[in-house]
């Protein structure tokens, strides 16, 4: 069951991809959101192609563009899809490629399978079913696709250990005062301490696939943002913890703002 639904989110991000790259190559209006987010013609494209086909499993869907329900009804779900159909709205606008689209499935709080799609770096990032492992494809063309999954050579595999380097992953657009400090502190236990920028749910791939060591997080994001990301960092052994509970971090919550997380490797 989990693989056949694996398959549909990995069918309805290529195709929202598809339809976010028509849209991106050509003019388009930008509006905002009641709190001053950009929304374009391409989030909305997206988020149809993603609840045609991820209504059809009759799993609830909690999704950045669709009304969100109460929390009274939600906390009834021992499933639900969490989605952005398009991750980085700002890179999309800043065309600089790095925007994706975000799907997880979540199982009593709990990310069992995550897909990733860079349609503009034509990147797919997803789990197995298991979440035992995960995996990087370049998808040239979005039909054609599937005996190409799941190939040893495509295994995501985080940096081994090293007490001298360490790599972090930053936002491009939300780098502040909070991360800057907890940059500081790590110069004074590494010898080099480099810092990789990246848009969207793409840092949390970064870390998976051994780019970058640790992503720490003190700007808002909302639980789309993050889910299907925790679920492939999670199935190549790595950790995101929430900083407030000092535990993983868990989904369909009733408030679906994170708190500020951190990635990294397992003690």
């Amino acid at each position: 069951m989990l693989k056949e639904l694996l398959n549909v989110a990995i069918k309805a991000s290529l195709e929202a991809g598809d339809e976010i790259m028509k849209i991106y190559n050509r003019d388009y209006a930008v509006d905002y959101k009641k709190d001053q987010s950009p929304l374009t013609e391409a989030d909305i494209a997206s988020n149809q192609v993603i609840n045609s086909y991820l209504e059809q499993t009759n799993i609830p869907i909690i999704s950045e563009e669709n009304k969100q329900l109460d929390y009274s009804e939600r906390k009834k779900w021992s499933r639900c899809w969490i989605v952005d159909p398009l991750d980085g709205t700002k890179e999309f606008i800043k065309k600089n490629d790095e925007f994706t689209v975000n799907i997880a499935l979540v199982e009593n709080g709990i990310t069992v399978l995550g897909v990733i799609f860079a349609p503009a770096l034509k990147e797919l990032y997803y789990t197995d079913a298991t979440k035992f492992n995960a995996y990087k494809l370049h998808v040239e063309n979005s039909e054609q696709y599937e005996d190409k999954l799941f190939h040893e050579q495509d295994k995501l595999i985080p940096s081994p250990d090293n007490k001298d380097l360490v790599n972090i992953v930053a936002s491009r657009s939300h780098i502040d005062d909070t991360t800057l400090n907890f940059i500081n502190t790590l110069k004074s236990k590494y010898d080099t301490v480099n810092i990789v920028s990246k848009g969207s749910s793409l840092k949390f791939c970064l870390v998976a696939n051994g780019k970058a060591d640790i992503y720490p997080r003190f700007a808002p994001t909302m639980e789309w943002d993050t889910a299907a990301g925790q679920a492939i960092c999670e199935a190549v052994g790595l950790q995101v913890i929430d900083m407030t509970t000092n535990k993983k971090m868990f989904y369909n919550r009733q408030n679906l703002l994170n708190n500020h997380f951190l990635v990294t490797k397992n003690d």
